[in-house]
């Protein structure tokens, strides 16, 4: 695959966690910030420093790039972890969330799983265990990288890819993680009956005489 046509690393944890809010970011461009979101992209640009630093033996680098030509994803890593290993070192990926481990826990797990096969992919090696940080909880959930977590994460970057190349923004379900999207005033259902996309819809508003 060509790398112009990969896709964001982040768009497999917002397919997983609802299908029409990978559409409207990825494919309308459409974003709207929350109290959820603005702690998030705190605890992101702590976590982004673009440092490496040694820390209890082991060594941190944040903000590392990331791609995958299995997937067709890149991205960049929150932090990764390199452990001690003999002569050498092995990674451990570490995502960063706001909130404490709640539905979205799996779509979290799927966007861990996409750096693992990232870094598997560009250092030749196989891991078998990530985490991911929730800051609400202030503590790790140990995630195992098995074959099913595989499989979903695959599935995924595909269902993805396939999305984003139909350019059609699938139309609103209204489930319980609604309440924590920043874009749940956008996603309302009497979007899907207007003549024009999700984006289109906004700009008429704006713009009305």
């Amino acid at each position: 695959m060509d790398e112009a046509d990969f896709i964001p690393l982040s768009a497999l944890q917002h397919y997983a966690f609802c299908p029409r809010q990978c559409a409207l970011i990825h494919l309308e461009q459409v974003w709207a910030e929350n109290a959820h979101t603005v702690e998030g992209r705190i605890l992101h640009e702590t976590a982004h420093s673009g440092e490496s630093r040694m820390r209890d033996g082991l060594r941190q680098v944040t903000d590392l790039p990331l791609r995958s030509q299995a997937l067709g994803v890149s991205g960049r890593a929150d932090v990764v972890e390199f452990h001690r290993e003999g002569s050498g070192w092995r990674p451990y990926p570490v995502e960063y969330k706001k909130g404490a481990p709640k539905g979205h826990a799996g779509a979290d797990a799927v966007q861990l799983c996409a750096q693992a096969i990232c870094l598997e992919e560009m250092l030749g090696l196989c891991l078998s265990e990530g985490a991911v940080y929730y800051g609400e909880a202030h503590r790790r959930r140990l995630v195992a990288l098995d074959a099913g977590l595989r499989d979903k994460t695959a599935a995924t970057a595909r269902a993805v890819h396939e999305l984003l190349a139909s350019g059609q923004t699938p139309p609103p379900r209204k489930q319980p993680h609604c309440q924590s999207c920043s874009l749940m005033q956008i996603c309302m259902p009497e979007l899907v009956a207007a003549p024009h996309r999700a984006a289109q819809y906004l700009h008429s508003l704006w713009h009305e005489p």
